[in-house]
């Protein structure tokens, strides 16, 4: 079992493959350009199983469609953004991304609420980390110690909340009461920039100072 940040899309978001002993794979957050991450997965022999989308933000989702199609799975979304992927102006493209608005088929799943959701050999716990978006999801995955937190928590920083839905002190709850809850050593794997652990930034994040 393994994991791979691979950086995508206009802004690089960090997409993130886990991959099982048997060259399985879930996909986190595909931000874009999706031909060149369907020949990364076809070149290394990987069979993606699902998506999981941590939220519904433009540069998270550009490359859904594209890896949906090619490999006939399905995209899971909280089901507070279940109407962002077809929307240009709730998922932020129509402003960020002019002419080249994102507007994708729905969410194939939908997350309700928190706990466990299992897809093939993999099981993550799911917690609601709102704040930078009304619908942000986390996965943490036990058996690797790491947690796919997407615009919630970042090395150093926190995520924005400038954007339609965001909520500073929803998405300081969140850290607090969800993310930081996880073992110390947990691998925080943010939607940009390095991965972190939960540890390091109860020492050192400035955000997260009264905590």
């Amino acid at each position: 079992m393994n994991w791979k940040q691979i950086p995508l899309g206009p802004l690089q978001t960090n997409c993130y493959l886990l991959v099982n002993d048997q060259n399985e794979a879930i996909i986190f957050d595909p931000g874009g350009d999706g031909p060149k991450l369907n020949a990364y997965l076809k070149k290394e022999g990987i069979t993606p199983l699902a998506i999981l989308l941590t939220h519904a933000h433009f540069d998270h989702i550009g490359a859904v469609d594209d890896i949906r199609n090619a490999w006939n799975i399905h995209a899971y979304l909280h089901t507070n953004e279940r109407d962002w992927l077809g929307d240009a102006t709730k998922n932020g493209s129509a402003f960020f991304l002019g002419n080249q608005e994102i507007n994708l088929k729905d969410a194939d799943h939908l997350i309700q609420e928190e706990g466990i959701l299992s897809i093939g050999s993999f099981e993550f716990n799911v917690y609601e980390t709102p704040g930078h978006s009304p619908g942000s999801i986390s996965f943490y995955f036990k058996p690797l110690g790491i947690v796919f937190s997407g615009d919630a928590l970042f090395s150093g920083s926190i995520g924005r909340t400038d954007l339609p839905g965001g909520n500073q002190q929803q998405l300081l709850d969140s850290i607090h009461d969800k993310l930081l809850e996880l073992p110390e050593d947990t691998i925080v794997a943010s939607g940009h920039g390095p991965t972190t652990t939960i540890g390091q930034e109860m020492d050192s994040n400035p955000f997260l100072g009264g905590f």
